[in-house]
């Protein structure tokens, strides 16, 4: 299969280039930099170089591929109002590539966070929320799956907070970049929300099989472990920074420092049971080992 890829040479994207390549798949990649376009090269794919604000680019990459994974997102967490332009970006970037694919049959594979419903454990069945800070990116998932009434297979696969590798990624990274910051591995409030996590080498195993045989309109939960509370995140943090662990205002974590507070646990059955996805890989406590002083 010929497939093209935004956000390829991220954290998640670098797994799955090579996740795809290795089962037989030719790759093309969005490279908006000469830094991404190399790192794509290197890794054995095509380049096109854009990003996501450019819509032609984004159509030519959707029309010569046999499917999509759409991966990239601004990132940009500094202010309520950046998040909005990454996410409106993100909007209008997968409405262009739904539209292109729109009659054809060909998969799109897009991402999405697992839900949070604080006290129980979610599942592949619980919707998305469509309020909060990051709400938007629901609604554009909800649209992307709602293509397959429109000859789309789409699919999502809902990533935990937390895709990590050799201690790097996800809101985990985020919490150790932040104590690096402030010299306090910080947590919210009493630190016994749990977040849920996964590798990304085992997260690019997912988007692959989502690629091959998820049916369209379906979602699956790329998740390992189903919840570790902050509080041990942030400590295992601490030690290995050689700082102190302490309860912090939530605004200590910027615009999403409410998702951050959040008790959130996912759970991942159906989607094993269902595409036999099984994650090997190091679970969060044990890779966080891997962040250096």
């Amino acid at each position: 299969m010929r497939v093209f890829i935004t956000g390829g040479t991220g954290l998640i994207g670098s797994a799955v280039v090579p996740e795809l390549l290795g089962a037989g798949h030719t790759v093309t990649a969005l490279a908006r930099s000469d830094a991404s376009a190399a790192h794509a090269e290197a890794a054995g794919a095509e380049v096109l170089r854009g990003d996501l604000t450019d819509l032609g680019t984004l159509r030519t990459g959707a029309q010569e591929a046999d499917g999509v994974i759409h991966l990239a997102f601004g990132n940009d967490f500094s202010s309520p109002e950046a998040l909005a332009r990454s996410v409106a970006e993100e909007q209008e970037a997968l409405g262009v590539l739904g539209d292109t694919l729109a009659g054809s049959d060909r998969p799109l594979v897009t991402v999405s966070g697992t839900p949070p419903l604080p006290g129980r454990v979610s599942t592949e069945d619980d919707p998305l929320p469509t309020g909060g800070p990051v709400g938007g990116r629901a609604e554009s998932v909800n649209r992307t799956l709602a293509l397959a009434a429109r000859g789309v297979r789409s699919s999502a696969v809902r990533l935990p907070r937390t895709v990590h590798h050799q201690g790097r990624g996800g809101f985990a990274g985020m919490l150790t970049e932040i104590a690096r910051r402030d010299g306090v591995a910080g947590y919210p409030a009493d630190g016994k929300q749990r977040w849920p996590a996964v590798h990304a080498l085992d997260a690019a195993v997912l988007f692959r099989l989502a690629l091959e045989k998820a049916p369209a309109g379906s979602a699956w939960h790329a998740v390992a472990d189903e919840g570790d509370a902050v509080l041990d995140i942030a400590t295992v943090i601490g030690r290995r920074l050689g700082l102190p662990v302490a309860s912090v205002p939530q605004e200590n974590f910027g615009p999403i420092g409410p998702i951050f507070a959040m008790d959130q646990p996912a759970s991942s059955s159906r989607t094993r049971a269902a595409l036999g996805w099984r994650p090997t890989g190091p679970s969060l406590l044990a890779d966080l080992e891997n962040i250096g002083s």
